[in-house]
């Protein structure tokens, strides 16, 4: 076992986390500006280096590149949401349902076999959700089913990735998403625009810097280790999502609360070693 990959994993668990702590102090800001700013940087450093190594700008497989685009912002759209307006750990546990749909999305499109305890172990992440919800009032229904929608949509942007991974680059898939993201979360943004001093420009900056280097930092780990090693480590995000809500926002969460969030990190990384395992 190599230890720099979980090292790189950890690493990215930490600036996802941080990305997303400074979506929640920013918070008062409108979503697609929030969505802007992180695209705007986001989309300076990927078209970079996409045109400095001379792949193609526009890529290879695009029609399954347009639904990454697509699907991934959207689901990044609505998890700011949430994140917004609902406790820190809450709405991170929620989107950690989206490997969840990724399994229901390839057992009908992929035809893929699934094992009837990888059933069960789904189910547990999905009851963990449950008590998240009923015993925690800041998460009302309907927050409940934007964070699962948006899980949802980013299990389309993961499944159209794996469509990509064999034609084009991995950065050049991320490419598409702020290729779009800017255009159409600009318009939207003018709409809603709410001015805004340094702060929240570097606030937003910062954002999209740590989101760019939380994804090269991800793709490096599963190239330096095996996936079924590296992957459950980005769960600790929800933890740390937990401590800093608790000590960072006031976000005491209950009982059941915490152990609905565990169960989610239980099913979903039951299910992840077990397919890798199996693999």
């Amino acid at each position: 076992m190599r230890w720099d990959g979980i090292l790189y994993m950890l690493l990215s668990v930490v600036l996802f986390t941080a990305a997303n702590v400074c979506v929640k102090i920013i918070g008062h800001l409108p979503t697609p500006q929030l969505v802007f700013l992180r695209s705007s940087i986001s989309l300076v450093i990927c078209a970079a280096f996409v045109i400095h190594r001379g792949y193609p700008f526009f890529g290879y497989n695009r029609g399954w590149l347009l639904i990454r685009g697509i699907f991934g912002m959207v689901a990044l759209t609505m998890f700011f949401y949430t994140i917004q307006n609902i406790p820190l750990a809450s709405a991170t546990v929620i989107q950690y349902l989206s490997p969840v749909f990724t399994v229901i999305l390839a057992k009908f499109f992929l035809k893929e076999k699934v094992r009837p305890i990888r059933w069960v172990f789904l189910a547990i992440a999905f009851g963990g959700i449950i008590l998240v919800k009923g015993f925690d009032p800041r998460v009302p229904v309907i927050f409940l089913i934007i964070g699962g929608v948006a899980a949802f949509f980013a299990a389309v942007a993961y499944f159209a990735t794996m469509k990509c991974r064999e034609t084009d680059h991995p950065v050049a898939i991320v490419l598409y998403f702020h290729l779009l993201a800017v255009p159409i979360m600009g318009t939207w943004s003018y709409q809603v625009w709410e001015p805004i001093g340094w702060t929240e420009w570097g606030m937003g900056m910062l954002i999209g810097v740590l989101s760019v280097f939380a994804q090269i930092s991800m793709a490096v780990a599963i190239t330096r280790e095996d996936a079924s090693i590296v992957t459950p480590v980005k769960y600790v995000g929800a933890i740390l999502a937990l401590l800093i809500g608790m000590y960072g926002f006031n976000e005491h969460l209950s009982t059941w609360s915490i152990v609905g969030i565990f169960l989610v990190i239980l099913g979903v990384t039951l299910n992840t070693v077990l397919k890798r395992s199996k693999t």
